[in-house]
């Protein structure tokens, strides 16, 4: 009785410490963008000084507005093309028998290995080869080549788990391969596609050497270029209160998307973990 108790303490203590250090550093970089001045080198827990001035700089800045304009389009069209281009390739890849599709999957799982900077140089020609380079396409391509393999192999077990009398009574009442995903996938799908698509989305949101390369002038610039481009020509002219408000404003909005689609969430990541 007595280790039971002090397991169940144990258990709680090691779950408040992950949370703390999960939400600190998101709540110092809350606290100290209301602060202005000296109150910013003050280790606090509440902050001595409630100012707006923070926002105000970072919103009246309409060059950060057109980027947070822009994160938001990269991203979303991201995660659509990501999505679309992954439904359709899990649908032949889980449903479709042909030789090599073990093979296939595992090599669109491998290109997920690599990491950004090994591809960084032959994504870039490919970008001028394009003629997107600087332009929000050339983000668009180079995030959804990075966001299908995990997008592809996710959907892809999940709708290997779908039962096949399903896709079979389908297919007797004379649907085609087009209307099977639309009409019969689709909506069994809504847990893996919502949480695939929001990791798309965050991943495509915070990411930040694809668009430091890929653009260059300020008007197609991201949010998480913008924020790094803050920065002074030394410590002292660090605008740290500044960049505290702009990251705040950048991660607002992922946290509302997690709190509105977090039940769709949990059930696309525990789907098929558990066979009956």
């Amino acid at each position: 009785m007595e280790r039971s108790i002090f397991g169940t303490i144990a258990f709680y203590i090691g779950v408040a410490l992950i949370v703390l250090l999960s939400i600190y550093p998101f709540y110092y970089a809350l606290i100290t963008s209301f602060e202005t001045g000296t109150d910013l080198f003050t280790p606090n827990l509440l902050p001595e000084a409630f100012s707006l001035d923070n926002y105000r700089n970072v919103l009246t800045q309409n060059s950060f507005l057109r980027s947070l304009a822009n994160s938001v389009f990269i991203a979303s069209v991201t995660v659509g093309f990501a999505l679309v281009l992954a439904v359709t390739a899990s649908y032949a890849l889980s449903r479709v028998q042909f030789r090599g599709r073990s093979l296939l999957l595992m090599t669109i799982l491998g290109v997920s290995m690599f990491p950004q900077i090994a591809v960084l140089s032959g994504l870039y020609e490919l970008i001028n080869v394009l003629g997107i380079y600087n332009k929000p396409w050339a983000l668009v391509v180079s995030y959804t080549i990075f966001t299908l393999p995990f997008t592809v192999w996710v959907l892809t077990t999940f709708m290997r788990d779908l039962p096949v009398e399903i896709e079979e009574a389908a297919i007797v009442d004379g649907a085609s391969p087009w209307g099977i995903i639309t009409q019969v996938f689709l909506p069994l799908l809504w847990p893996a596609l919502v949480t695939t698509g929001l990791l798309a989305f965050i991943g495509a949101w915070n990411e930040f050497l694809f668009a430091l390369t890929f653009t260059i002038s300020e008007s197609e610039r991201t949010v998480p270029v913008a924020i790094a481009l803050l920065s002074g020509a030394s410590a002292q002219e660090i605008p740290w209160g500044t960049i505290m408000a702009a990251s705040v404003i950048v991660t607002v909005p992922l946290i509302i998307l997690v709190l509105i689609f977090q039940r769709k969430i949990v059930a696309g990541l525990t789907a098929g973990g558990v066979k009956g």
